[in-house]
């Protein structure tokens, strides 16, 4: 597929398109490939992210910024950039890969941004770099939120209800079904001073839980 699409969705056009086809092409095609590029961009990356959210959050700690910068550079995150970028149409794989369906793999995506983001770094500076990363990642630092970011649902609703003031959520077991080794829990999560109830399954009852408080933090925090 060509790639000046690609080109104009990250805004930037490559000096030296060579770059950009290394960047898009998986180690099962032989060599050169991108992972040397990788290994770049995620230094980059992770550069450029720290200096964002450092200046972003003045108020954060050292160890509230860490938690940040790994939330918005693992692969799950990564993978969701690619998505948005429909990268799988432009990568280059081996006979295999192509037929296992590597150009939908998470970890393919995610390192193929990475290597992306350091064929850019090459082509063009840092300066560019900051402004591709700028473009990748605008959506998801603009809806950030710092304060859940990293944290389990039960960790979340508990500090929601303890700001104001209210009883601790109550969970209970509704109903346990299946097998000995396959069972699945239904729990229900009540905050009785809010009006709130809501529902989780799970394979276990702590997953119910969280399952549940996740349900019942979107109820608090969207009424």
């Amino acid at each position: 597929m060509p790639l000046d699409r690609l080109c104009h969705t990250i805004r930037y056009r490559f000096s030296d398109p060579r770059l950009l086809r290394q960047a898009l092409t998986h180690r099962s095609v032989g060599v050169p490939n991108n992972e040397r590029l990788e290994f770049l961009g995620d230094s980059i990356l992770n550069c450029i992210i720290a200096q964002d959210l450092y200046r972003r959050y003045p108020k954060l700690s050292e160890g509230e910024l860490s938690r940040l910068r790994a939330y918005l550079v693992k692969e799950q995150r990564l993978a969701e950039v690619a998505v948005k970028l429909d990268l799988g149409d432009y990568l280059i794989l081996g006979e295999g890969e192509m037929k296992s369906g590597g150009y939908r793999r998470p970890s393919i995506l995610a390192d193929t941004v990475e290597a992306l983001i350091g064929a850019v770094f090459l082509d063009g500076g840092f300066t560019r770099a900051v402004e591709v990363i700028a473009t990748l990642y605008h959506g998801m630092l603009e809806n950030l939120d710092a304060k859940a970011v990293g944290k389990d649902p039960k960790t979340l609703l508990q500090e929601y209800v303890q700001s104001r003031k209210c009883a601790l959520p109550q969970y209970t077991v509704v109903t346990t079904s299946g097998e000995a080794h396959r069972q699945n829990f239904e729990v229900e999560c009540a905050i009785p001073e809010l009006n709130i109830r809501s529902h989780g399954s799970g394979s276990s009852r702590r997953g119910a839980e969280q399952d549940a408080a996740k349900a019942a933090y979107r109820q608090a925090t969207h009424a």
